[in-house]
């Protein structure tokens, strides 16, 4: 074979499963796979068709109906190149085995998915670490559906990381694997939490905000450091510190890994330590991706997920993102049907709730470096008002200063 020729991995070709349950309309339940679908091609491969279906509760035995798996099956045998059906909802050990008995292919849930991206982008022995235990504690009650996949393939999207030797398929091994990753992660806390004491004397302001928001390029442009930014879905996963200093004041800048909905619990538990830095922070900017049309649910998930960690109650700042993305479709006059946020102008929307939002509220755009300035200004006024409150004794230095 001659040299220069490169072997590139094939894309692997998956479909996408969502049910539409409760009062979620089909809007709402297109948008999760359009999230899901991005999943897919941050792991490395390609969704090609999705199916939908309305049900009250999910099949016990298979999620989806007999007559809904029949359809995909059939669709399956239109193309042979299809490996992978991914479900936007965690499919319990026996349902993922039952379909995988029906439909022939390999099955991924939501949380396998992102557990596979987290091995991807994890850089640091801390990372790895963290998603190995996550990784595990996912594994330990699917040992006997692991068996099929290894007999039939091996690698892959769903496939990287534990359980691809075959004595990692005894329980007792892997019982013991996750009770070494657990006493490592608590000598990696220790550390941590030394460090976090060794920079209390700082105020400490962390990034924080829905996966692909935009956290990373603004902790790039205000601190000045060259912090990995991609347009994929958690591209950052190991914590960032970085001293900043606006004008004559320097604080701590945390960028953090980012939110999304169904979050793996098992991924917040072995990130505890990561998420500290949250929990722990005096002061969060909350980034929000305007461009995006379910924005306001995208920053209930994250308050939702805040308050799991028991960092719901500290000051914010609303930075809402990526204003430059944003597209206003104007509304026919004649039309009668309600109007809709993609039918109001950015000033429209200021005028909404987010006029009468207690936090600061800032709108910027990372990448054409918009309103930047009003950001590190409003930035320095929040980290001065808690460093005056914790030294009352240095206040002159702001006074001779202003």
């Amino acid at each position: 074979m001659p040299k220069n020729i490169e072997i590139t991995p094939k894309t692997e070709r998956a479909i996408l499963i969502g049910l539409v349950k409760d009062r979620i309309d089909a809007e709402r339940i297109d948008d999760y796979l359009n999230e899901l679908a991005f999943l897919v091609e941050t792991a490395g491969g390609v969704a090609v068709k999705r199916f939908i279906q309305r049900i009250d509760s999910p099949d016990p035995r298979t999620f989806v109906g007999s007559g809904k798996l029949a359809e995909i099956k059939a669709f399956l045998g239109t193309d042979e190149e299809i490996g992978i059906a991914v479900f936007d909802d965690e499919l319990s050990p026996s349902q993922a085995r039952n379909i995988e008995k029906e439909l022939g292919i390999k099955i991924l849930d939501r949380n396998n998915l992102i557990l596979d991206i987290f091995a991807r982008r994890a850089r640091t022995s801390h990372a790895r670490t963290q998603v190995e235990l996550a990784q595990y504690e996912y594994l330990l009650p699917r040992l006997t559906r692991l068996w099929t996949h290894l007999e039939r393939q091996q690698g892959g999207i769903g496939m990287r990381g534990p359980g691809e030797r075959e004595i990692e398929t005894d329980r007792r091994i892997v019982r013991d694997r996750i009770k070494l990753l657990k006493d490592k992660l608590k000598e990696i806390d220790k550390i941590k939490t030394t460090q976090r004491k060794g920079r209390q004397a700082l105020v400490r302001v962390a990034l924080v905000g829905y996966t692909n928001v935009g956290k990373s390029t603004i902790m790039n442009l205000i601190s000045k450091s060259d912090v990995f930014a991609e347009n994929k879905l958690f591209a950052t996963l190991d914590t960032t510190v970085r001293k900043v200093v606006i004008e004559n004041l320097p604080f701590l800048l945390t960028d953090t890994v980012g939110f999304i909905r169904k979050l793996p619990h098992s991924l917040v538990e072995s990130f505890k330590s990561t998420l500290d830095e949250v929990r722990e922070a005096d002061l969060l900017v909350h980034i929000v991706d305007i461009s995006h049309h379910d924005f306001e649910e995208q920053i209930a998930v994250v308050n939702q997920t805040l308050s799991e960690i028991g960092a719901s109650n500290k000051p914010v700042i609303l930075l809402f993102n990526k204003i430059d993305a944003y597209r206003y479709v104007e509304k026919d006059p004649f039309d009668l049907t309600p109007v809709m946020k993609e039918n109001l102008t950015l000033d429209d929307l200021k005028n909404t709730w987010m006029a009468k939002s207690h936090n600061p509220t800032l709108f910027i755009s990372a990448i054409e470096k918009l309103n930047i300035e009003e950001f590190k200004s409003i930035l320095y006024e929040e980290a001065k008002r808690i460093h005056v409150k914790r030294y009352p004794y240095n206040n002159f230095l702001f006074e001779k200063i202003e």
